[in-house]
């Protein structure tokens, strides 16, 4: 299910690419968000106690605060598919659990270790490496990329926060709703018709991101999130092969290898967390 779910997950990020060279990132983010609002508010009306409970939170203005954060990760990291490509997005973007690590001890008072310090610095290295150092390596493009990770980090750490009052149904109804209503508001500005031809890959992308948090869903039911959180990376794999196989995106060996000292020092980093160390 986890497996399936990166799949998605990366086929989802191809087909938004391919969208945002034609149309407004944020007109293609607000079909997919009313989509994704009518998901989680069928779901929440099918879950035990239906919607009144489902609604009911301890922290609904932070509830509020996650959904319009995601909503800016999702349009940051679609204007950087476009400007640096699949590959090297996700190959930077992976550095979020590492963020997220040095971030949770003044957010969350959780104790960092040395020893995840030191893999929060090898992952460092590996996005540098990712970058290219040089003249031009802070590239607004590569900005961009680290702001939408920085943004995705936050974004958990405040998932973390409001778990602690309020059930998992609560936290994605209202990711899906804030998420939707401020890119609604937005609506009069940045709507553009959409071609006929390109209904088909618009409808495909509201299905993907659905049945992409369905396996989610099913995976987290099944396995606890610590050991599923290894098969996340796939989606690195799974979105750069179609970078580079759809829309013949190169694949520079200073990307690879700095994508997998991002991906070990994650992984490492989680096997400090589950010793406890």
């Amino acid at each position: 299910m986890m497996v399936a779910a990166m799949f998605v997950f990366g086929c989802q990020d191809a087909i938004s690419r391919y969208l945002a060279e034609v149309y407004s990132v944020l007109g293609i983010l607000l079909i997919r968000y009313w989509f994704f609002a009518g998901f989680v508010v069928l779901r929440a009306v099918r879950a035990p106690g239906g919607l009144p409970r489902v609604i009911q939170s301890r922290r609904p203005y932070l509830q509020c605060l996650r959904g319009v954060m995601l909503v800016v990760q999702v349009w940051m990291i679609v204007n950087a598919f476009m400007l640096l490509g699949l590959v090297e997005t996700h190959a930077i973007f992976a550095c979020y659990p590492l963020i997220i690590t040095a971030l949770a001890g003044p957010v969350l008072g959780e104790r960092v270790s040395l020893m995840r310090w030191l893999t929060i610095l090898a992952g460092a290295l590996g996005v540098l490496l990712i970058l290219r150092p040089g003249p031009g390596m802070f590239s607004p493009a590569a900005l961009l990329v680290l702001l939408a990770a920085l943004n995705f980090a936050a974004y958990g750490l405040i998932t973390r926060l409001v778990a602690r009052d309020d059930p998992p149904d609560t936290s994605f109804f209202y990711t899906g709703l804030a998420g939707a209503a401020a890119v609604t508001l937005l609506t009069p500005w940045i709507w553009t018709p959409i071609a006929f031809a390109d209904w088909g890959w618009m409808a495909l992308l509201c299905v993907s991101g659905t049945l992409g948090h369905y396996f989610l869903i099913r995976a987290l039911d099944l396995a606890e999130a610590s050991r599923l959180q290894p098969l996340a990376y796939l989606q690195l794999v799974f979105a750069a092969a179609l970078g580079v196989l759809v829309f013949a995106e190169p694949l520079p060996w200073t990307t690879v290898l700095g994508g997998a000292m991002v991906v070990v020092a994650g992984l490492v980093n989680l096997r400090l967390t589950r010793l406890g160390r």
